[in-house]
């Protein structure tokens, strides 16, 4: 019988008075019983919605009523039949806009907590390992498939095309792969080992994983399809061109974007402070600029950094912010102080260049703009002055132009974003698909990794009929 429990089961938290000093995970995960107890919550629905509200198809009421029976180990392997990057998802995943958002129990009540079980059974996995299987060998005679970029929607294609027997090569620019996972999301929300875990998972697939490849400098699309032998190409390489203000003062030291800033973090191993020297200086008063999860991940790691306060601005008001709830609460149980309706007009500094104060101006919520939500307005005569040393600037990505510039027959809108197929995800080139941020922008780990497995399907179909 499904257990009539209203509200989720607790998860585990660390303290906020002692979390703020360190990297480790702030949720510490369901136990198995707290796990087999969430789960019969779930009423195992007939016609289930939650599915589709799954952007990787998750059979979600089959893995939930494993764990309710017990069989964790049957739960891990129904979960990937179809997402290769659990422990991740259970992790980052905005479930509550998602799957759990369609869950019949939050009609009269909060959903089954799916996300914590997805993470409670990829950390059972973890911890009762079994020998990985055998590399898979696909065909020397397979098509080869090269994968442009490591981030969720290059890991998920490249491994729903190695399981259907291509040969497949991801080339990473960077040292490690992983992407936005690895250098964007800190280690307390996605700890850095059970991402390698889960790379390594998608290696014995038989995925190969060529680091220090920069394509449009190393090799272009070109040279890859005519010079390397690959017979079709799929491009994730994210949006990690960082946005800023436009504002005065923007280049005086202390002024950071959110991307360079928490790549340095999690590149130079902030996080083990100081047993790694990092070329970050956080000073005593520190303001993020933003209202979304970038934000806020940026704002905690600067109070475990060392700042002794950390203004979050956002030029809405809190209904509006963009980032996760569990996110915002985490950030106002840690201290993290929050100015809404407000926005920069101006960074200051003294004679040296060095940040010391920022102008601010207070802003109205005036109608809904092209985003649906309320557009803010500056209100005149309303602007004041914070002292503040370091400023993170949060506002969203956009689309690095090194790939398009070196591929001019690579169909671009006006933001540089690549166009594509809606329900192929298909290019202006034939034998190369795309997805993720570098088509729709900065968007949702889930949603790359969704676009990932289509644009697999569709590239399987291509190569089939050529």
């Amino acid at each position: 019988m499904p257990n009539p429990q209203k509200t989720k089961t607790p998860i585990p938290k660390q303290n906020p008075e002692e979390r703020i000093k360190n990297f480790n995970e702030v949720a510490l995960g369901y136990s198995a019983e707290q796990a087999i107890q969430e789960a019969k919550r779930c009423l195992q629905c007939k016609n289930p919605p939650c599915i589709k509200g799954c952007p990787v198809e998750i059979d979600i009421p089959a893995f939930i009523k494993l764990i309710s029976e017990g069989n964790f180990r049957g739960a891990i392997n129904k979960i990937k039949e179809k997402n290769n990057l659990p422990a991740v998802c259970g992790r980052v995943c905005p479930q509550e806009d998602q799957c759990e958002l369609m869950c019949v129990r939050g009609k009269k009540g909060e959903p089954v907590a799916i996300g914590r079980l997805e993470r409670f059974v990829a950390d059972w996995e973890m911890s009762h390992p079994v020998e990985q299987p055998v590399n898979n060998s696909p065909s020397p005679d397979a098509p080869k498939v090269a994968v442009v970029g490591s981030g969720p929607a290059g890991l998920t294609a490249a491994a729903d095309l190695a399981r259907m027997g291509y040969r497949v090569t991801v080339f990473e620019a960077l040292h490690k792969p992983g992407g936005v996972l690895r250098y964007g999301i800190p280690e307390f929300r996605l700890p850095k080992a059970i991402l390698e875990r889960e790379v390594k998972y998608i290696e014995s697939l038989g995925v190969e994983i060529h680091t220090n490849v920069l394509i449009g400098k190393t090799f272009t699309i070109k040279e890859l399809l005519e010079n390397e032998g690959f017979s079709a190409i799929f491009v994730g390489t994210g949006a990690g061109l960082p946005h800023f203000l436009g504002i005065p003062g923007e280049d005086l030291n202390g002024v950071y974007s959110a991307n360079e800033f928490l790549t340095r973090v999690n590149l130079m191993k902030a996080y083990l402070f100081p047993e790694y020297a990092t070329p970050i200086k956080i000073k005593q008063k520190v303001a993020v600029i933003g209202g979304g999860n970038v934000a806020m991940d940026s704002a905690r790691v600067a109070l475990r950094l060392g700042a002794r306060e950390v203004n979050v601005i956002y030029r809405r008001s809190r209904k509006e912010m963009p980032a996760r709830e569990e996110e915002i609460i985490n950030a106002e149980e840690e201290g993290i102080k929050f100015q809404f309706l407000t926005t920069p007009v101006a960074f200051l500094g003294d004679k040296e260049g060095n940040l010391n104060r920022m102008r601010c101006i207070k802003m109205q919520l005036g109608e809904p703009d092209e985003s649906g939500r309320r557009r803010p307005i500056p209100i005149k005569g309303s602007e004041f002055e914070i002292p503040v040393d370091t400023v993170v600037v949060a506002i969203g990505q956009g689309a690095n132009p090194l790939l398009s510039q070196t591929t001019p027959e690579l169909k671009v809108n006006k933001r540089g974003y690549i166009e594509v197929n809606d329900k192929t995800y298909r290019t202006s080139i034939p034998q190369v698909f795309a997805g993720g941020d570098i088509v729709t922008g900065a968007a949702t780990v889930i949603a790359a990794m969704g676009a990932g497995k289509i644009a697999a399907r569709s590239i399987d179909e291509y190569l089939r009929k050529t």
